[in-house]
């Protein structure tokens, strides 16, 4: 399994996928959080800077995941519907 570097504080687990090996995951939050107290960066540029160099950068069938976190299932069909 591949890990991120530099984002141990936000690592939550191992996701596991049918016929893909187990992949290392990251709270995306918390890495944006590592960003902006490590680096110093403003929030939406840590945010920027993880989707575009962080969570596009494949480096094959093990590249970790990130994972935004949410309370429960309505929160996902809640953000669908623009609540």
């Amino acid at each position: 399994m591949l890990k991120a570097d530099g984002f141990n504080d936000a690592f939550i687990g191992v996701a596991s996928r049918s016929g893909q090996p187990d992949i290392i995951a990251y709270d995306f939050d918390k890495c944006v959080a590592v960003l902006c107290e490590r680096d110093r960066m403003e929030f939406d540029e840590a945010v920027e800077f993880m989707y575009f160099n962080v969570v596009d950068a494949w480096v094959g069938d093990e590249t970790p995941i990130f994972v935004k976190l949410m309370g429960s299932i309505e929160d996902i069909t809640d953000e669908e519907h623009g609540a």
